[in-house]
């Protein structure tokens, strides 16, 4: 099996969002030097990542056809295949991730999430229930969820990763601030606010000091 960075995988999206642009403007193909214009990645980084998801090579002067790469890349990334989550945590974070409604899109379906305030069970937030956590280990294997998303505080982050395990889940996608320590044959995706916050900072520092 073909490895793929981790930079790699996240450029993926970005092509696919700007892919679907250009399809509902009206266009049918797209070259190299044009993505490399618009999204600021180098043409031969660019060839490398859609070759190591497509054997059809592009049309010399017309570039490669936009449809066969959103279908394509949409079948790599697998959003093609819905893919069962729970979510963990139904504070305001968690909230809004059970009320972003493009995660569907992206072969996503949050089933249900679960919290351990009291006040919270019950509710439904975005169409899904939110039930007492010590559900969780009776539910996560009934729902199929083999996805747990992580939205509590770093305290209870361990905690809840290893119920989650525990329960069956395969994959965690973290966004509590801490390193969760998992059993091989667990993928876990950390989403670190405050490293992407430093990142910004940094660059925008950057860019007044050369201004």
């Amino acid at each position: 099996m073909k490895a793929f960075s981790k930079n790699q995988l996240q450029r993926y999206p970005v092509y696919l969002k700007f892919f679907k642009t250009l399809l509902e403007e009206g266009k049918t193909c797209v070259s190299s030097p044009y993505i490399a214009k618009c999204l600021g990645y180098s043409e031969e980084q660019i060839r490398k990542d859609l070759q190591a998801v497509s054997k059809e090579p592009g049309v010399p002067k017309k570039g490669r056809d936009l449809e066969r790469l959103v279908e394509t890349i949409e079948k790599f990334l697998g959003y093609r295949d819905s893919t069962t989550a729970v979510l963990v945590g139904a504070g305001h974070l968690g909230q809004a991730l059970l009320s972003y409604p493009n995660f569907a899109e992206m072969g996503l379906s949050i089933v249900a999430a679960f919290d351990s305030n009291p006040a919270l069970s019950g509710r439904k937030v975005g169409d899904k229930e939110v039930f007492p956590i010590e559900k969780l280990p009776n539910l996560l294997p009934r729902l199929n969820a083999h996805i747990a998303i992580i939205t509590v505080p770093a305290a209870s982050a361990q905690e809840v990763a290893d119920a989650v395990i525990s329960a069956g889940a395969r994959a965690i996608w973290n966004f509590a601030p801490i390193h969760l320590i998992v059993p091989e044959g667990v993928v876990v995706e950390n989403v670190n606010l405050a490293s992407s916050l430093a990142v910004l900072s940094h660059r925008l520092n950057e860019m007044l000091s050369k201004e």
